[in-house]
């Protein structure tokens, strides 16, 4: 197969999954309804996750403490990803799967919400950082991949997308966090 097959194979099956991912419209439209009361309410949204997710996580806080298409204040977001030093000093003294509960522990207040991506819905850091959000009655969106794992027993809302392909799953985390970003944006633009 040529590079350029390759590609379009590749893109094929991106718009394949994308075309699945449709039926998960009216619960990503409930997600961003979440975000915009949260945030309305002057809480704070918390992203976290794993590898490529925790670089998702940076993106998607960026996207609303800076912003995404429009001039507008800046929204309350942080990612739980970003300090090497509590992420470091909280998996050394305390083991790898507390380092985001740690922070949700310390972080999160009534009126927040926190928002795991995992394509596998396995890792034990998130499972513990969802039940950290629920012994503190917080909200748990989670955008997972594969059928979900235990991490979609744990929360709210979880967006499936309906791929066993890493990569496939993390690129329509971003399409769908994007057109959420786009909906917040919209009503503080205005």
């Amino acid at each position: 197969m040529s590079a350029g097959d390759q590609i379009r194979a590749g893109l094929l099956s991106l718009a394949r999954v994308a075309e699945a991912s449709t039926a998960l419209a009216t619960d990503v439209d409930t997600v961003g309804e979440w975000y915009i009361a949260v945030l309305n309410g002057g809480g704070t949204l918390y992203f976290a996750g794993n590898g490529g997710s925790a670089a998702d996580a940076q993106h998607l806080a960026t996207e609303y403490m800076v912003r995404f298409r429009r001039a507008r204040k800046p929204l309350r977001a942080v990612a739980l990803t970003t300090d090497t030093s509590l992420l470091t000093a909280a998996a050394n003294d305390l083991g790898f799967e507390q380092i985001f509960a740690r922070q949700v522990e310390a972080l999160c207040r009534a009126g927040d919400l926190l928002v795991l991506h995992s394509t596998s819905g396995a890792s034990a850091n998130l499972l513990a950082a969802a039940r950290a959000a629920k012994a503190q009655g917080l909200p748990v969106v989670a955008f997972l991949g594969r059928d979900g794992g235990a991490l979609k027993e744990l929360v709210d809302i979880a967006i499936v997308i309906p791929s066993d392909e890493t990569s496939r799953i993390q690129e329509l985390h971003m399409a769908l966090e994007h057109l959420i970003v786009e909906m917040v944006e919209e009503r503080f633009a205005k």
